[in-house]
């Protein structure tokens, strides 16, 4: 089977490094890719976002199978245009990618279909949002409705700071059009986690927890990344935890969609807050977290790509996954000045010594080849993953490797991790 991934970072990364461990994949292209698909992929230079490209793409390689990995393409109908053409493909249609692509249409989903969620208002217009505001009061949480690279949150300690989003969004428009109409809810405290689940448009299976550390700065401090670094599985995510997730939260969901003529096919990411044994959603992504998929993958001990192809036929209640017993963990680096602004170019050494570390894998995710030479061409630029007996062997081998990367212009939060081993 010839399979098309699209995407060029460290979640494209793991799933190719899973696909190609298929017997059922007899060849991957990836576009646009990355220096570390490079290896075992054959990269083509088409955008994730060039629509047109991807399609003629898969038209002209007669490919059988298509995975999307980021949501932007799936937002923008991909999965639609590549049916269409009579190409089968993984992901969400554009209607059902509306649980990702606005914030405003998932709370209003929730909200009709009572699943656990933050109270919330939707705002097109600035003084109705800063009135808002002050009546709410803060701590208060302010997003952009529309798609900002995982860096449209803000949660904001004290009313002025929320107001100050309210104008950095709208008016200011720091996140271009994400940020004509914004969402603004209660602050819920709590233990963050990611839930996963494989849905086919009626049945959903669950696949497993993970803890994102979403914070540039160590101790969760700073301002919101993509994400610096993930394990699992999620101590917090107890199967009781994970029973209700399922009861409350993802079978609701399948069940909304399709009756509101959206079936759901894909991977449904719930981003939970849990307190006092009870979680509630934060928010729906559409796809694999990034770096969350980096552990997910490495602790995956069942054919993805068979796994894949279920979901997208509709038989996943014929599907039984098996997982490690053992825990991963991703450190990720990234250049110095991310989330703000970075220099692209600086050249990376010591990735094969990494690479021998026991248990680790090393993800690219900001990469391009140069000749021999593998160059920092984003801001998250490596996934140092690796797998351990337990979370605290996990990092402590991950944290080996990463000391063997010799790149002094990246960086990396030391403390991934520290909600399990308390460091």
């Amino acid at each position: 089977m010839k399979v098309l991934l699209v995407g060029a970072g460290g979640r494209e990364h793991a799933l190719a490094w899973a696909i190609t461990a298929s017997p059922l994949c007899t060849s991957l292209i990836c576009a646009p890719g990355n220096a570390g698909i490079a290896g075992i992929a054959d990269c083509v230079p088409i955008k994730a976002e060039d629509i047109d490209g991807l399609v003629a793409l898969a038209k002209e390689s007669a490919v059988d199978f298509v995975v999307i990995g980021p949501e932007t393409p799936l937002v923008a109908g991909l999965v639609d245009r590549l049916e269409e053409a009579g190409i089968r493909a993984f992901g969400p249609s554009a209607a059902a990618s509306a649980l990702e692509g606005s914030k405003g249409f998932m709370k209003d989903f929730c909200a009709h279909h009572t699943i656990p969620t933050a109270a919330y208002g939707r705002f097109t217009d600035a003084a109705a949002a800063h009135d808002f505001i002050t009546e709410k009061g803060a701590p208060i949480v302010v997003k952009t409705d529309g798609l900002a690279a995982g860096k449209g949150v803000i949660i904001a300690e004290s009313e002025a700071q929320a107001h100050e989003a309210v104008e950095a969004m709208m008016a200011d428009k720091q996140f271009g059009e994400a940020g004509a109409e914004i969402v603004i809810e209660e602050f819920l405290s709590g233990e963050e986690a990611s839930f996963f689940a494989l849905v086919d448009g009626k049945n959903a299976l669950a696949l497993t927890s993970a803890q994102d550390h979403k914070r540039v700065g160590e101790g969760d401090t700073g301002l919101n990344t993509g994400g610096m670094g993930a394990y699992s599985p999620a101590p917090v995510v107890t199967p009781e935890i994970e029973a209700q997730v399922m009861e409350t939260i993802i079978l609701p969901t399948v069940r909304g969609m399709a009756a509101d003529g959206h079936p759901f096919r894909g991977v449904l990411f719930a981003g939970l807050m849990i307190e006092d044994g009870v979680a509630t959603l934060l928010e729906f992504n559409i796809r694999f977290g990034d770096p969350e998929c980096q552990p997910l993958m490495k602790r995956l001990k069942s054919d993805l790509l068979t796994v894949l192809i279920a979901a997208h036929d509709g038989v996943l209640d014929h599907i039984d996954l098996r997982w490690s017993d053992e825990a991963a963990l991703c450190v990720v680096m990234a250049a110095k000045g991310y989330p703000g602004a970075y220099k692209k170019g600086s050249e990376i050494k010591g990735l094969n010594d990494a690479n021998e570390v026991e248990g680790v894998d090393v993800f690219h995710a900001g990469t391009k080849q140069d000749g021999n030479k593998v160059l920092a061409s984003g801001g998250r630029v490596l996934g140092v993953t690796a797998l351990g007996a337990d979370v605290i062997q996990a990092k402590a081998r991950a944290y080996e490797a990463v000391d063997k990367i010799d790149w002094p212009q990246g960086f990396c939060r030391r403390d991934i991790g520290w909600r399990v081993t308390g460091e």
